[in-house]
């Protein structure tokens, strides 16, 4: 158990209050779906003293040997002139992130920050700034939250430290641990 729900709710009530401080004027969330989306919620939730737009941004997995991804889901919200926040789930190697900011910086945004629940720097390939970090951790595999593989896990109101190779093998392989019992 890296982050049990005490633990999560007092991360995204500390980044609530930063994000808050920061951009007194409002703030647009920019959610990367389909991870973030538990995590923005609470954010968004917790931002009671600001302006809150959100807003999503959907891509695809990275094409098989090419590093290339396409945008499956864009930006809806103007945000020219306005402050941005890109809310990820997991930042690792930076190479979705820099695509990201690449993607919304042509939009004039007052500025572009990243708030993320989860960073993983010693993976990182692009060099990044990442404004708002909820917890970092080594280079460990982790679920619930919205981190998934398969799709699962991704509502586990937690974040758990899991092994990589097991879950390659059976995707399935906590979900009796970590649901109480089967989900099927």
């Amino acid at each position: 158990m890296l982050l049990d729900r005490a633990a999560l709710a007092r991360v995204v009530e500390r980044l609530a209050g930063e994000i808050a401080a920061d951009h007194p004027d409002g703030v647009v969330l920019v959610g990367v779906l389909k991870g973030a989306l538990i995590f923005l919620a609470d954010l968004a939730r917790a931002l009671t003293d600001i302006e809150v737009t959100v807003d999503f941004l959907a891509i695809s997995r990275y094409a098989p040997d090419s590093g290339r991804v396409r945008i499956l889901k864009d930006l809806d919200v103007d945000v020219a002139g306005r402050d941005l926040v890109i809310v990820e789930d997991m930042v690792d190697t930076g190479l979705t992130l820099a695509y990201l900011i690449g993607h919304v910086q042509p939009r004039d945004p007052r500025r572009v920050e990243v708030c993320t629940l989860i960073d993983r720097p010693v993976r990182r390939i692009v060099p990044l700034s990442v404004r708002y970090v909820g917890h970092e951790i080594p280079d460990t595999f982790v679920l619930g939250y919205g981190l998934h593989i398969a799709d699962l896990y991704r509502n586990v109101p937690s974040v758990v430290e899991a092994d990589r190779e097991l879950l390659r093998a059976r995707p399935d392989a906590y979900v009796d641990a970590l649901y109480g019992g089967s989900t099927r």
